[in-house]
């Protein structure tokens, strides 16, 4: 990195960080710090919302997710839409009507103090890990490209969300994400064109697209209803409408984004906003990394994009064989270069026999190319135990690093800090406002002043900000970080969505009905996803399903009961 590169990065961090003080101060009661004055305006909502969702690891992980399996991650995202439509039909309306601080409290009127506490506690549970991940995605993936010291760059990225969270609560929050958005977007877009621009002059747009697709990875639409398959229509449309649904439902870091509103309309239109812009949002980034396997197709790649992994098995006793896997991938790189090149040159001379043979030619390529690179995984793995082999959270940092001219790089940098900043703050501020309101003042401190339950909450933002640190210090690298922060929350979100809704829609069934199905239900996943049995997307199914299920048929049983004793 270069001065200009240092200049931009700090400066856009530091500018962010003093905005959000700054623009927070004179709060001064607990309804202003976790509500956010009230007055946020639908844009406001929406840049909010969509930058709690869009962490470092959408950043870091999604391009790398696009490079080795293509476009069709997309279809994770089309039940947001969906989600959206119900949220603002059901959800918003009750929770404006009720002026509650948190999702939680609703549960309380419905049912009892105890189903209350068993949600907040089991969002407590999801989204204190999931703050950890987000913080140390990032960190632990730019100390390894440069060198950097990841639990120090662990802390100074949790301290400074600490700084403005803990300060100026929702509003700061609310109020930064919309600075953070903006450098994401700016530099999202210009790495986009730059890849553009360091194509072969000969190789377009197009012709880049259509190299892409020769390897698969524009195959967008899965109709399959393969069980195995993570990623198809029907999952994404199903598994994914019940992810979107708990996500921005029941989750109090996106439900506090929507309560700030000033209103219902406001409300209801910045998530109107996100559920137009997250998917094609999505497809862009997603692109991006189409775009960088392109640029590698006809540049040089590394055999591993994780530097740490490469230089641990170079000095270790299977080097020679490492070496030579080296030499067989920069070969089969070259030929890919040849083939590409003389495709984008001649296409319009050839026959669709022609096209049809560069298509296998260029696929047989990439394919033999794929087993040299799990071959030299293997050899990274037996080297160490503890070397991550897995690089797909590396490939969009290395092409940033190696390829980018200087100032691009602090801003490209400033984009994957930014993300994490936004992410974290938004789950520290709900994580202190769930643990103040649904847990400290519900069961502990009931009768104290305003400024009491402001207080708690700032003291409750740096606890679980000294936490996340803590769990991001000892975490361990995932197979895919983005995936792991959606697993996490698949495993809860569907007992929390199965709650509300039974609470929304089903009068009949009761508290003790519905606290013991929430318990049965959680068991029940956590089993389910330790033996595998299933995608990780219809764990929110099952546990939604699980739930009302249950606590409909504890209340059915408890009601004939009660229909023979008095008989």
């Amino acid at each position: 990195m270069q001065l200009i590169d240092w200049i931009i990065l700090v400066g856009t961090i530091t500018f962010i960080v003093w905005y959000g003080v700054y623009k927070s101060r004179g709060i001064k009661n607990v309804r202003d710090f976790i509500g956010g004055g009230n007055d946020a305006k639908w844009w406001t909502i929406g840049l909010s919302v969509m930058a709690t969702q869009a962490s470092a690891i959408t950043f870091l992980s999604t391009p790398g997710q696009a490079y080795h399996d293509g476009m069709g991650f997309v279809q994770f995202y089309f039940g947001l839409p969906i989600a959206m439509i119900i949220i603002c039909i059901v959800f918003i309306p009750i929770y404006h009507r009720l002026k509650v601080y948190t999702a939680y409290e609703y549960l309380e009127s419905r049912f009892d103090r105890k189903t209350r506490t068993l949600t907040a506690l089991l969002f407590l549970t999801q989204r204190g890990l999931a703050a950890g991940i987000t913080i140390f995605a990032p960190a632990i993936i730019l100390s390894a490209v440069l060198g950097w010291h990841l639990t120090s760059l662990t802390v100074i990225i949790g301290v400074l969300v600490i700084i403005y969270t803990v300060s100026g609560g929702t509003k700061a929050v609310s109020v930064t994400h919309k600075q953070q958005m903006a450098v994401i977007l700016t530099g999202m877009i210009v790495a986009f064109f730059i890849i553009l621009n360091f194509l072969p002059d000969s190789v377009s747009f197009t012709d880049a697209l259509e190299i892409a697709g020769a390897s698969g990875k524009m195959d967008i639409l899965d109709f399959s209803f393969d069980f195995e398959n993570r990623y198809t229509l029907w999952s994404g449309l199903i598994g994914g409408s019940f992810l979107a649904l708990s996500y921005f439902g029941t989750d109090q870091s996106q439900v506090q984004r929507y309560l700030s509103g000033g209103s219902v309309r406001e409300s209801q239109l910045g998530m109107i906003f996100n559920g137009l812009l997250k998917v094609p949002l999505q497809f862009f980034i997603l692109l991006v990394g189409v775009m960088v396997f392109v640029f590698y197709q006809f540049n040089t790649a590394p055999l591993n994009f994780n530097p740490a992994a490469n230089e641990t098995v170079l000095n270790s006793n299977y080097s020679e064989q490492y070496q030579d896997l080296m030499l067989e991938h920069r070969i089969i790189q070259e030929e890919k270069h040849r083939v590409g090149l003389n495709y984008a040159e001649n296409k319009q001379n050839m026959s669709k026999a022609q096209i049809a043979d560069f298509q296998k030619e260029f696929n047989r390529l990439d394919h033999k190319q794929q087993e040299v690179k799990e071959e030299a995984k293997l050899f990274i793995d037996a080297s160490d135990v503890d070397a991550e082999s897995n690089d797909k959270d590396y490939v969009f940092i290395h092409f940033i690093l190696n390829n980018l001219p200087r100032g691009l790089i602090g801003l490209l940098l400033a984009v994957i800090l930014s993300a994490a900043m936004s992410s974290t703050a938004s789950e520290l501020n709900a994580l202190a406002s769930t643990t103040t309101i649904d847990i400290y003042r519900r069961n502990i401190k009931k009768d104290k002043s305003e400024e009491h339950y402001m207080e708690a909450t700032k003291w409750f933002t740096l606890m679980w900000g000294i936490i996340a640190i803590t769990f991001a210090s000892i975490a361990d690298l995932f197979d895919n970080l983005i995936q792991l922060v959606n697993i996490i929350g698949s495993i809860f979100y569907g007992t929390v969505l199965g709650i509300f809704l039974l609470a929304f829609f089903i009068k009949y069934v009761k508290s003790n009905a519905v606290f013991i199905a929430a318990l049965i239900a959680q068991v029940v996943v956590l089993i389910v996803f330790n033996l595998n049995l299933m995608p990780y997307l219809w764990l929110n199914v099952l546990g939604c399903l699980l739930v009302m299920a249950l606590a409909y048929l504890i209340q059915f049983i408890k009601g004939t009961n009660q229909e023979i004793e008095k008989t």
